[in-house]
């Protein structure tokens, strides 16, 4: 099954309205950055053990460790969790960029340094989350 067939699979087995809204979110950050490279991580690790919720990537960088290691992974990321949905926007280097530019106002979400939790689409002001998606994807580690 290719990553586009694995993300399909996944928004599906979702229960509405989260399919829809999740559908709606691909969507939405599909236009924001269209030619960016799809990832499909299945929550599961090396031993096959769930260790997440599994989430859709979008995009690319590399994450510089303090050892000096690196590993290649999304920019954002797309979760379902149990009480509604987490937009991740990851390797922005201020972690209070996204509090203190989004959080007041988004609507009903919880902003952190990475991530953007709400229950549904209709809590949340969509514009401000896609501004939100669309200055990770413009931006330069």
């Amino acid at each position: 099954m290719n990553v586009q067939e694995q993300i399909k699979n996944y928004i599906t087995s979702q229960p509405e309205p989260k399919r829809s809204d999740m559908q709606a979110l691909h969507h939405i950050i599909q236009q924001q950055m269209p030619t960016c490279k799809l990832w499909f991580l299945d929550g599961k690790n090396s031993d096959n053990k769930t260790v997440s919720n599994p989430n859709i990537g979008y995009g690319l960088y590399t994450i510089q460790y303090a050892d000096g290691t690196t590993k290649d992974f999304y920019q954002i990321g797309l979760s379902a969790n149990t009480t509604g949905i987490s937009v991740y926007i990851l390797g922005i280097n201020d972690k209070t960029y996204l509090t203190k530019t989004y959080a007041e106002k988004i609507g009903k979400a919880s902003v952190t340094g990475y991530c953007i939790k709400f229950k549904a689409l209709k809590d949340i002001n969509i514009d401000i989350l896609e501004a939100a998606i669309r200055y990770r994807a413009q931006y330069e580690q």
